[in-house]
């Protein structure tokens, strides 16, 4: 399994003034909070923490956060980007407890896709309606991904929320707190091509219907 090490300094000055001087230095402005200790105010690095946050494993890992010769365990809880600049802006990270459950969003890795019924058989196209789910679970229990698999899905065919499986000691966050288990996860369906060629043929069909003659009707002279 990977790991993740984030270096930090902590910083005094708050406020909007003083996160867009930081930011001018190439720092960003975070906090660090939970476990029933004081909240730290950090600063980290922009792009020692803009290269970590390209590897997806980075939102799903507990994380080492130095701060100083202090080092903590950590998950990331929030992250604030820039609209269209390659920046980030703020960033949260909350302690983990060992005995604590974690509430925290996890990516699905989808398997199988080339060899799923409903393409080989079927023809069918995969769309992918979910990309992650909540989990909960203790820290120890806490899953790189949640691997989704499709082999035995046909043409046509929903994979819902209720049908995951989940790791031993994960739960679906959703589902144990009274979410609905039939979400659509992930389906099969006709390429769109196809889709559109029924419908051309199924108007077709219609025109050539209301343009023939009724029964007992007399044609027309432009007949």
């Amino acid at each position: 399994m990977q790991s993740f090490e984030i270096n930090a300094e902590l910083r005094e000055s708050v406020g909007k003034s003083a996160s867009r001087r930081l930011r001018r230095t190439g720092k960003v402005p975070g906090i660090v909070y939970g476990t029933g200790k004081d909240v730290l105010m950090i600063t980290i690095d922009q792009n020692s923490i803009g290269h970590q946050l390209d590897n997806e494993a980075f939102y799903s890992h507990i994380l080492t956060l130095n701060v100083g010769e202090v080092s903590e365990q950590v998950i990331l809880k929030d992250l604030q980007r820039h609209a269209y600049k390659k920046l980030i802006l703020h960033i949260d990270f909350q302690r983990i407890d060992a005995k604590e459950k974690l509430t925290m969003r996890i990516p699905l890795h989808f398997t199988n896709e080339e060899r799923c019924i409903g393409v080989k058989t079927g023809g069918g196209v995969i769309s992918h309606v979910m990309t992650d789910i909540e989990i909960s679970c203790l820290p120890q229990n806490l899953p790189e991904f949640i691997e989704v698999d499709l082999l035995e899905l046909n043409l046509n065919e929903t994979l819902h929320l209720s049908d995951l499986k989940l790791p031993e000691g994960v739960e679906n966050y959703a589902l144990s707190h009274g979410g609905d288990g039939a979400q659509p996860v992930a389906a099969v369906h006709p390429p769109r091509a196809e889709e559109e060629e029924i419908v051309v043929e199924a108007e077709a069909s219609v025109e050539a219907d209301e343009a023939a003659p009724a029964e007992g009707d007399e044609p027309t002279s432009e007949d």
